[in-house]
């Protein structure tokens, strides 16, 4: 063997090894330390290593967690999925959400499965206008749970903030990062989830009042929140917007476009790939809009965009877009009014990150939240 052969091969088994020992301390960063690995990872390896090679080593490590959960799942075993507030099942009155039970079969059901419960809100004492369910959605996946939220937009209003540095940070336009502090003086904040992507892993569309902190895109779910509380998800192709729009924001491709999962179409298979998470087993959320205009949200663990897409379709969701994904990212905070401007708050369900701190005071990336309307 050549010493040129000699050279090129021992190059070759440094990387592997190095690849090897980057992957194992990733694997074991993420298990161990699920918060710190998720700022390691995009503040130092996605830098040095590149977003493609990050995202594959993520994939390794999320879809061989799943394989593993998925031989080793034991159903006589498993307790049974269980909200952090148990809620009221009764419908009250002068409900407007439409809570028609979810029955989608793949499993025996389990106890409260498809079942809307009644998520009370202090600020609206004896009115319904926040529900939620659970429903697993991957007919091969019995521990896949989606937490699902159906909220009433004809009582609440949804605005959005952008992150001190996510998406626009990395173009110069940074965002504030907090919830409005007259939001939250009202006393009428009501609850706060994740947002989008990060500028590196899309550059997707954002736009708050006059301030373009990314431009829109072509052929993307576009998410259009109105100063009169409407609002539209549509796949954006450059048409017109009203003029009273308050913000806009895109997120991957549109996951169901007038009651059809989208990634399903073969014609918009390409489309999914370009964001290189398409087959990766993970924590996913989204957002869609049902027939009556409200609110539905959707996360989940052990997901793709496809049983996510199924999980907001099964709620009622005509139209929908998947927001961020990954267990540290996914988030969904409700606050309930102690007055004079402080709150209680807790997640919507286990195993989510707790953002109530970083969505008052500031956090690097864009979020949605919800506040009574005035």
């Amino acid at each position: 063997m050549s010493r040129i052969k000699q050279s090129l091969l021992l190059h070759s088994k440094k990387i592997a090894i190095a690849a090897l020992v980057v992957l194992v301390g990733l694997v074991l960063f993420i298990r161990y330390d699920t918060p710190a690995a998720a700022e390691f990872t995009d503040n130092y390896l996605r830098p040095i290593l590149g977003p493609y090679i990050v995202i594959g080593l993520e994939k390794i490590y999320y879809n061989l967690s799943d394989k593993i959960v998925k031989a080793t799942y034991n159903s006589d075993s498993h307790s049974d999925f269980s909200f952090l507030d148990q809620g009221n099942p009764l419908n009250l009155t002068g409900n407007k959400l439409d809570l028609t039970p979810i029955k989608l079969n793949y499993f025996p059901s389990q106890k409260d499965e498809g079942v809307w419960k009644n998520r009370p809100l202090n600020i609206f004492p004896n009115q319904e206008v926040m529900a939620y369910t659970f429903v697993r959605p991957d007919k091969d996946r019995p521990y896949a749970y989606v937490t699902l939220v159906k909220i009433d937009t004809g009582e609440v209003h949804l605005s959005t903030v952008a992150g001190t540095k996510q998406p626009g940070g990395p173009v110069g336009k940074p965002g504030p990062g907090k919830i409005p502090q007259n939001i939250i003086s009202s006393g009428n904040l009501i609850a706060a989830f994740d947002g989008g992507f990060q500028y590196r892993d899309g550059q997707y569309g954002m736009i708050v009042g006059s301030t373009i902190y990314l431009p829109l895109k072509m052929d993307l779910g576009t998410l259009v929140g109105y100063k009169n509380g409407n609002i539209k998800i549509i796949n954006y192709t450059g048409q017109l917007l009203e003029n009273n729009v308050e913000f806009i924001r895109q997120n991957c491709p549109i996951l169901i476009d007038n009651g059809s999962i989208t990634i399903s179409d073969p014609k918009n298979r390409k489309l999914w790939g370009r964001t290189m998470t398409t087959d990766i087993y993970t924590w996913r959320s989204g957002i869609g809009i049902d027939k009556n205009g409200n609110i539905v949200y959707a996360v989940g663990n052990n997901l793709v965009p496809e049983t996510l897409g199924l999980a907001l379709k099964s709620a009622g969701a005509v139209n929908a877009i998947q927001l961020d994904i990954n267990p540290f990212w996914v988030r969904f905070n409700i606050f309930n009014s102690l007055g004079g401007g402080k709150y209680s708050t807790s997640t919507l369900a286990k195993n989510l990150s707790n953002g109530s701190k970083e969505y008052l005071n500031g956090y690097t990336k864009d979020f949605f939240y919800l506040y009574k309307n005035s």
